[in-house]
């Protein structure tokens, strides 16, 4: 299985493990008595600081989807991943590095940090699509 196919199931199942990590942290709240109500705000401000990171990192690897997963699932498609194959572990772990990130602090350190590793993907992503441009144009 090739590099890119592995990245791209990686970057769905952290997204999917942070999901489940947001409900299983707002079931607890509810279940404790710690939340009032069944309401829920897309952007976390409704529960405390570690369940507003929560939120903020699910929902950044889904805006990010479009881009990172788009090229991958391009790439796969149009039988390009040896565009994506060399990159493409380095891009996840910088998506991984981004959400520990998020999750464990909003200093301006870690605030910095989170957006060198956003970088980072982007930087790959932008790389990826101008050799795919190249190869098809």
């Amino acid at each position: 299985m090739s590099a890119s196919i592995i990245a791209l199931m990686g970057y769905i199942s952290w997204t999917l493990i942070l999901l489940l990590a947001l409900i299983s942290y707002r079931t607890y709240l509810s279940m404790s008595g710690n939340f009032a109500g069944l309401q829920f705000k897309a952007d976390g401000t409704d529960v405390p600081d570690f369940g507003n990171r929560l939120t903020r990192a699910q929902a950044n690897c889904i805006e990010c989807f479009c881009f990172i997963g788009g090229v991958l699932l391009l790439a796969i498609a149009t039988d390009s991943m040896a565009i994506t194959n060399g990159l493409a572990f380095t891009l996840l772990g910088a998506r991984l590095a981004q959400s520990l990130v998020h999750l464990a602090s909003t200093s301006n350190i870690a605030i910095q940090l989170r957006f060198a590793l956003f970088l980072i993907q982007l930087g790959i992503v932008v790389y990826w699509l101008i050799k795919l441009f190249a190869k098809f144009f």
